[in-house]
């Protein structure tokens, strides 16, 4: 809302009487200020011809010092006649001369202070005395400007000083005398020439010879330098000179520099500075003002006169107005029965069409449509686009029920359901039916109906919607065999598993014929995981998938159980009975070759079978029975299978109880370490040993590792047990090396587990800085399966591992894949010869000369050897005999605890070795 205005002005009054004032203020400043610019051009042009006329004076005086000076250069001596009848006609021509004067240079000195003059000629002589130059009375100011016209050659100016007063004893004012050198043709000094100047007379005579000295609007100050101040005030003109001494203060105080009524100039004449301030006296404002006042009077008066006009007009068209509201309001009043009358007969019907058109417009915009039947089910009527949402055309239904053109229909329970409602003149909902459209595609379709009755309550027919929700089913449909099948393989999941292995079991037991489930694990699928990627895992995985569905009937059941599991169930029939051969038929599947990106890879399976109906095994234990004996063919080397037999369960529950009891060995402290030596094959000394872990069960005894290493693999928990050990085998070498014993290295055998853990590295070093040992004493036994999968990464690990300075051996060297070529690329400093070549050497010709080449083989790389299981003093001798370095076994002592160990190396017991004679090499010969 606008805001409210005083109530005797009306709007229209009030905006005119505001433009106008704004308007005329706006032509007033723009006129000022023209008439404020002409005023100050005014003042420039006559303070511009007040500068002009001092300093023509102060040239007039230059050049009659100039012209008195030439007198004295010419080459014809003047005397003091001639001077005084030339500078007498000078001195009549211009007024503001107070006197001549030439002094001679009588003697010269090093500086103008010390040269003495003479003064020959003053004129007129009467003002001599007033203007002393020679002696204590001369002035400073004359010194100085005559110093300044020495040193240039010009004419020079002193600093203003009282003149003495005239004969009527009135002060002549302030002076200043004017001094040039005068130079023989040699340029020598002779002399100078001098004018003493009235400053007053000058300025008047200047200012009055232009015409400009009588102007009382105008004030002229001159100033011997260029600052203002009353000591070098040389004139000020107007109703002001009196008090010239502050003339420049009241004016800068009032007219400031920069102001149109201000001018301040400084003039260069006779080597000095002159400052000329020209300042114009106060004026009226109405003077100067007259034609921007006039307009801003005439402004005001339109403005009151056009605010008066519009004021009056305003009063009258409120009166208008209020007597048009009163006849409005007398009309409205006799016209409203009339209008609502109207109003309310046409809501009625807008309400009607509305009511209709919105129907028809939720109908069509909706996905369901309407349909009617008569009262023999048969359709009369389809809207809403239905062969457009629908693909069948409504010729094709209208005249028939929906029975009819819906084929087996009445077959389905809920056919008949529907059937028997509709009969009995009932309401039905949600009727899903499915339909081959008029394209060939199936399509289900939704319904609702009512019955249509007349008043005496005969049925008309029927009425409803119907709804196409074949998405919703093939919705239904995907997430129905997503929940029950594998997203990666297609293959049914654990929960379709279920299903499947319930309906084979109720099969088996119907016809008595038996169930097989395979439970199918991939050999060294990590391996491929870890080198090509968990997208060749995929690849891989898709592709056993394939073979196994390939591989099998179509009866038969393939489910992903998990990562690389696989169940499969087999139901047998009469005339496919089952046998192994099935199994094997699936395993030479499994291991054809796969293409992985550049590469081939060969997989192999283990599998593990469960037989149903068997002795031990339910229903319920199945693919339980199947995974144990899946992991018997696991230990059993892989690529096989194994039946599952009741011993495997034992087998199973013993791995479960040493799998929850190991998990707990570390916090208790069970574990033990046993110490066996390794024995120098030259000198019998005893150079280190091996350690090796045991398990104090408090219930089942010393376990030996056999029974529990493997489980510590498969778990991880091989991972903290092997720091443990090599933490505490550290630790007991250091506290003997302590008590004085000699100098052993301790070997620790390295895990796979523990080989691929990204701390290894840090894990060492640790157990080294924590234990003090050295680590030239620490040996890290590792085996040939931990590197030959992937060399190259596991050559860069050795050689770090190397870089800490501990030994590295190979452990059951010639029972792996066991290539030279690599073996020559490890940095390894022992290999160590399995007990199996070493416990058949005396008696088989075959381990005898593996032996002798794995020795050689050491020797020409530079790497010691030490034999395992040396139990007799044949394998001893013939050890010796082909140069094997060391030794450890029975033969010489069994793995002891520490405090045995302790004592053994407290007795300093060495191996006897008896020296080796032809005899006994020849024997070992033969023997091999």
């Amino acid at each position: 809302m606008p805001s409210r205005l005083p109530r005797h002005l009306t709007r229209a009054a009030f905006l005119t009487l505001g433009g106008g004032l704004v308007a005329s203020c706006a032509l007033f400043l723009g006129v000022s200020s023209l008439e404020y610019r002409n005023l100050a051009l005014a003042f420039a042009q006559r303070a511009d011809a007040r500068v002009a006329a001092v300093s023509q004076g102060m040239n007039q005086a230059v050049e009659v010092l100039s012209v008195t000076n030439q007198l004295f250069a010419a080459s014809e001596p003047v005397g003091r006649e001639r001077f005084a009848d030339f500078t007498r006609a000078l001195g009549q021509r211009h007024g503001f001369i107070q006197s001549f004067s030439f002094h001679r240079v009588t003697s010269q000195g090093p500086n103008a202070a010390a040269q003495h003059h003479d003064a020959d000629f003053f004129e007129p002589l009467a003002v001599s005395s007033a203007i002393p130059r020679v002696g204590p009375s001369h002035h400073e100011a004359v010194l100085s400007a005559l110093a300044l016209a020495r040193s240039s050659r010009q004419p020079a100016a002193s600093t203003l000083f009282a003149l003495a007063p005239g004969a009527d004893g009135a002060s002549a004012g302030p002076g200043f005398e004017l001094v040039m050198p005068v130079l023989d043709k040699q340029g020598k000094l002779v002399g100078d020439t001098g004018v003493v100047i009235r400053g007053q007379e000058l300025v008047r005579a200047s200012l009055g010879g232009a015409g400009l000295l009588d102007s009382d609007d105008v004030i002229v100050s001159v100033y011997a330098g260029d600052q203002a101040a009353a000591d070098t005030l040389l004139l000020a003109t107007g109703h002001a000179a009196p008090d010239s001494a502050n003339r420049g203060n009241w004016l800068e105080r009032w007219l400031a520099p920069g102001h149109p009524g201000f001018s301040s100039t400084v003039l260069q004449a006779g080597g000095r500075p002159w400052r000329i301030d020209v300042a114009a006296t106060p004026r009226p404002f109405l003077p100067d003002h007259m034609g921007s006042s006039a307009l801003l009077a005439s402004g005001i008066l339109v403005t009151l006169l056009g605010a008066a006009f519009m004021q009056a007009s305003g009063r009258r068209a409120r009166q208008v107005q209020q007597l048009v509201r009163q006849r409005t309001a007398d009309l409205r009043l006799s016209n409203r029965r009339l209008i609502e009358d109207m109003a309310a007969r046409e809501r009625a019907e807008k309400a009607l069409v509305q009511s209709e058109q919105r129907f028809r417009q939720l109908v069509s915009m909706s996905s369901d449509w309407y349909w009617e039947q008569d009262a023999q089910m048969r359709f009369t009527m389809i809207t809403g686009g239905f062969t457009e949402k629908s693909g069948v055309a409504v010729q094709g239904l209208l005249g028939k029920t929906r029975w009819e053109y819906v084929p087996g229909l009445l077959d389905s329970d809920e056919g008949r359901a529907h059937l028997a409602a509709m009969q009995a003149h009932e309401p039905f909902a949600n009727l899903e039916y499915r339909i081959t459209d008029d394209r060939g595609d199936t399509r289900w379709f939704c319904v609702n109906g009512q019955p249509m009755f007349d008043d005496n309550g005969r049925l008309l027919g029927y009425r409803g919607t119907g709804s196409d929700i074949t998405e919703r089913k093939l919705t239904e449909q995907r997430v129905h065999h997503v929940a029950q099948h594998d997203v990666l393989t297609g293959l049914p999941n654990r929960s379709l598993l279920q299903d499947r292995l319930g309906q084979a079991i109720a099969y088996s037991t119907r016809n008595g014929r038996p169930v097989w489930v395979m439970l199918i694990d991939l050999d060294r699928f990590k391996f491929v995981n870890d080198s090509m990627g968990h997208k060749a895992g995929d690849v891989l995985l898709v592709t056993v998938a394939a073979r196994l569905r390939s591989s099998l009937r179509d009866s038969d059941t393939v489910a992903r159980l998990s990562g690389d599991e696989f169940v499969v169930i087999l139901s047998e029939h009469s005339e496919e009975p089952l046998s192994p051969a099935i199994v094997q038929r699936v395993m030479d599947a499994v291991a054809q070759p796969v293409l992985l990106g550049n590469k081939e890879f060969f997989v192999t399976c283990s599998i593990g079978v469960a037989v149903y109906p068997s002795e031990g095994t339910g229903s319920e234990n199945l693919i339980e029975h199947a995974d144990i004996a899946m992991y018997r063919a696991k230990k059993m080397g892989r690529n096989n299978f194994q039946f599952y037999t009741p011993a495997m369960n034992e087998e199973s529950l013993e791995r479960v109880r040493i799998e929850g009891a190991l998990r707990n060995a570390l916090e208790r402290d069970e574990f033990v370490l046993h110490y066996q030596p390794q024995v120098d094959l030259k000198s019998g000394q005893i150079v280190g040993m091996e350690a090796l872990i045991r398990w104090n069960h408090p219930e089942l005894g010393m376990v030996p590792p056999n029974r529990f290493v493997s489980v510590a693999e498969e778990t991880g928990l091989i991972v903290q047990i092997g720091a443990w050990v090599m933490r505490t085998a550290c630790a007991q070498n250091k506290a003997w090396q302590d008590a004085g014993y000699q100098r052993l290295r301790v070997a620790v055998n390295l895990s796979a587990r523990q080989f691929g853990a990204s701390d290894l590295l840090a894990s060492l070093e640790s157990a080294l800085n924590e234990t003090g040992l050295d680590p030239a004493c620490l040996e890290i036994e590792l085996t040939e399966s931990l590197f030959m999968s992937d060399v190259t990464p596991a050559v860069e690990l050795l050689h770090r591992m190397k870089a800490l300075g501990v030994n590295l051996s190979i452990d059951d060297f010639g029972t792996g894949y066991s290539s030279f070529s690599y073996l020559s690329r490890f940095p390894i400093d022992v290999l160590k010869i399995d007990r199996s070549f070493v416990s058949d050497i005396t008696v088989d010709a075959n381990d005898a000369a593996i032996v002798t080449s794995i020795i050689a083989l050491a020797h020409n790389l530079k790497l010691a050897v030490i034999a395992e299981g040396v139990e007799t003093a044949e394998q001893l001798d013939y050890l010796r005999s082909h140069g094997c370095d060391e030794m450890q076994g029975y033969y010489f002592s069994r793995p002891l605890p520490a405090h045995e160990f302790e004592q053994l190396l407290r007795e300093r017991r060495a191996l006897a070795l008896p020296a080796l004679t032809m005899e006994s090499v020849e024997a070992a010969a033969e023997a091999a």
